[in-house]
């Protein structure tokens, strides 16, 4: 197991300064966004037309001693905006086809949310199961168009030796270990899950228990933490829709590896994933308001260094 960076919380840098930047810190991985949500600050997909672009990419990595965990294009392909969702699917196509070029094998995005029809012009997250018009939503969802795309989406991701990982996150129709197995079973095994614990704890999931309901489905692993706040949770409940930002207020935040859950619980978690078959990489995302990024990757690095196993074990000490 070793640790990567997630690169957009250093979008103000070149890719230069970033290479320079996670190898001054022992790290010698990156997770690199092509666009939608995260942007494309280190990763252009214009390369997939600009064979000298390509090359010369792919030589600023070599020559720096820098591997790609995955290509990250976090969106919404499925929005019942039909704008909205064919960009963000275009994007998802030339990113799983930049990814073959690298010879990268995974690709993280979302897996988006429709409306409540085809009349829609916004998603339409249903959580609860009563009335009973919302099952009848979630069942044309799923049926008519998450399948649809998905399992064709699967299919082109092997057939360019590529596999997606799906970031399990609320608000979309893939936010936990149950719906993210059911988009595998419709889509197949070129469908599996971005692991990021943090979306679990805000939930209620226990992130080290859910490593064992998704076994081989988790693809590759955010390293991110989040803090509660129960004197706040009693008021808000883990559907806490204030800003990030109002950290006073919320129910939680996002934190630092380290800031919500001690060397114990890490050390645990880590353990966990190379128990049931993960053995890749951590890769790194800063989402904390209360750390700059700096200080918030710096942290994250010192922290998990000194937690995680960074090497598997070799042979036993006795032969």
């Amino acid at each position: 197991m070793k640790l990567g960076v997630f690169t957009p919380l250093l979008s103000a840098l070149s890719l230069e300064d970033v290479l320079a930047k996670v190898k001054s810190l022992g790290v010698s991985t990156v997770e690199l966004a092509t666009g939608n949500y995260p942007g494309n600050a280190h990763c252009k997909l214009s390369m997939l037309e600009n064979a000298a672009e390509l090359k010369a990419f792919k030589q600023k990595l070599a020559d720096r001693g820098v591997s790609v965990s995955a290509l990250s294009c976090h969106g919404n392909p499925l929005h019942p905006d039909a704008e909205v969702a064919k960009a963000a699917q275009k994007i998802n196509e030339e990113t799983i086809l930049l990814a073959e070029e690298l010879g990268v094998e995974v690709v993280v995005d979302f897996s988006g949310c429709p409306g409540e029809s085809a009349a829609a012009t916004k998603p339409n997250w249903v959580t609860c199961p009563w009335p009973p018009e919302y099952l009848e939503v979630l069942d044309w969802q799923w049926n008519e168009v998450v399948a649809p795309f998905w399992v064709e989406r699967a299919r082109f991701a092997a057939q360019h030796g590529v596999k997606v990982a799906i970031e399990m996150h609320p608000g979309f129709v893939v936010y936990s270990p149950e719906t993210m197995l059911r988009l595998r079973e419709v889509a197949g095994l070129a469908i599996g899950c971005n692991y990021d614990p943090s979306h679990m704890f805000w939930q209620g999931i226990d992130p080290i228990g859910a490593i064992r309901v998704l076994g081989e489905a988790i693809f590759h692993v955010h390293a991110k933490d989040t803090q509660m706040y129960p004197a706040n949770l009693v008021r808000t409940g883990v559907l806490d829709t204030k800003p990030y930002t109002d950290e006073r207020n919320r129910g939680w935040i996002f934190r630092t590896c380290g800031y919500g859950h001690g060397a114990e619980w890490w050390r645990e978690f880590a353990s966990t994933l190379r128990m049931f078959g993960y053995d890749g990489v951590l890769s790194i995302e800063h989402e904390d308001s209360l750390l700059s990024a700096e200080e918030g990757l710096t942290k994250a690095v010192q922290f998990l260094n000194g937690v995680v196993m960074l090497e598997k074990p070799g042979s036993a000490w006795w032969v």
